[in-house]
């Protein structure tokens, strides 16, 4: 497998084509507003579910299908990054997944099961892309303010589920109760992170005078085994974080507006409280890469963030309403902990960039094909027991898993630590 990216060689002189300090701002704005997308075309879906079921039939087995799919897809796809990051370089990929990622929320317009499905296959395989080479571009780009760009990512990755969370049921009524009208229109800030991008994705790229490479691109020189990195206790601790903590949130996604509207809540105000639970969940996703660094035990914060999660399924499973603020605020912030972790961890135990990229493929590749078991299991559980405390208690038991895998990910060292990297083909 090649690799995802080249560690840019020191420069004397600014070539032509490298950006300045200006040139920095507008990339780093144009990461975050790619981030700001990758959560957009799914949690979109979920206060929506009722229209979509009630509209084509659908039962809960099959509506929980469509909102797995995008997450089995973040995994699948990631596997593909690699080459793609080698042909069109890191900044032209992102670009493209933005095109893309419009282009699948689009798809949602056309009528009947395939253009939702299809579409939904098309936004999972962009966001799975832009997925694995963000935090290789961080690393890239930012190595100085690694901890910074990590916390803004993360950060914007929740401020794009909270946007889509609370704003499609008004916008549901703005466009006349249509839910494919509604969807589509959250392409929209795909098209405009994609604009953003659009000066680095024309400036020429910069070569290495000697190899004529593209600077950006990757190089198969050096590359860490797959192999190696799935025998590595480290990448396994940090592969199960990411994917533990990614199933309790896309089944909290996409089931909880219903769980408070089988209790009594009406539609509007479930689709808040999913959106509400985003600004605790931002909070903690921009200080959590810098408490992560100073705590001691290093374990701490993953426990803290653990027990937050735990404390609202308890909630929600014994008194959904009655607390639900409180609920969603611990939800919030024990899930903007634990995503802000992972992807800490993907960044900070990989020693270089070229570690990072393959560190992220892996965590993100097999821990999104782990998270996609989420939702369809949770809908299942649902199903079958008539009632959410059994599903709720499933992923409290899920979060013991999670503690374990956090607290090796936190240890501070390198995957491969003591390996020479090696070309794995």
């Amino acid at each position: 497998m090649t690799d995802l990216l080249q560690e840019p060689k020191p420069r004397t002189r600014r070539g032509r084509g490298t950006p300045g300090r200006l040139g920095t701002a507008v990339l780093a704005v144009g990461l975050l507003m790619t981030a700001f997308n990758l959560r957009i075309g799914v949690a979109s879906i979920s206060p929506v579910l009722s229209e979509i079921r009630a509209d084509l039939g659908l039962s809960e087995v099959v509506v929980g299908l469509l909102t797995s799919i995008p997450v089995v897809a973040f995994g699948a796809f990631a596997f593909v990054a690699p080459a793609l990051s080698r042909r069109l370089g890191l900044h032209r990929l992102l670009g493209a997944t933005m095109i893309a990622l419009a282009a699948g929320i689009a798809l949602r317009l056309q009528p009947g099961l395939a253009g939702l499905f299809v579409g939904t296959v098309v936004i999972g395989a962009s966001i799975a892309i832009a997925n694995v080479v963000m935090p290789a571009a961080i690393k890239r780009d930012f190595s100085h303010r690694v901890g910074l760009m990590t916390g803004l990512y993360s950060t914007a990755l929740s401020a794009g589920a909270a946007l889509a969370s609370g704003a499609t049921v008004p916008l549901l009524s703005a466009a006349g109760g249509g839910w494919r009208t509604t969807l589509a229109l959250w392409s929209i800030p795909a098209l405009v992170a994609f604009l953003v991008l659009l000066p680095q994705l024309r400036r020429p790229p910069v070569r290495d005078p000697l190899t004529h490479e593209v600077a950006d691109a990757p190089s198969d020189a050096g590359e860490p085994s797959v192999r190696a990195l799935t025998r590595d206790p480290v990448a396994i601790a940090v592969t199960a974080l990411m994917g533990l903590q990614s199933m309790s949130y896309y089944a909290a996604l996409t089931w909880v507006p219903t769980l408070l509207q089988d209790a009594g809540t009406d539609a509007h105000t479930a689709g808040w409280m999913l959106s509400y639970s985003a600004f605790p969940a931002i909070a903690a996703s921009l200080v959590t890469p810098a408490l992560a660094r100073r705590a001691r035990p290093t374990w701490f914060p993953v426990a803290v963030a653990v027990v937050s999660t735990g404390a609202a399924f308890v909630g929600l499973a014994a008194a959904p309403t009655s607390a639900v603020y409180v609920w969603m605020t611990l939800l919030g912030l024990g899930q903007g902990a634990s995503l802000s972790l992972s992807l800490t961890y993907i960044v900070r135990r990989s020693p270089d960039a070229r570690h990072t990229g393959h560190v992220s493929m892996m965590a993100q590749g097999f821990g999104y094909l782990l998270a996609g078991l989420g939702p369809i299991g949770l809908g299942a559980l649902h199903t079958a027991t008539r009632g959410w405390s059994v599903p709720l208690m499933a992923l409290i038991g899920l979060l013991v898993l999670q503690m374990w895998a956090g607290a090796l990910a936190s240890r501070e060292r390198h995957v491969l630590a003591g390996r020479a990297p090696v070309t794995g083909r």
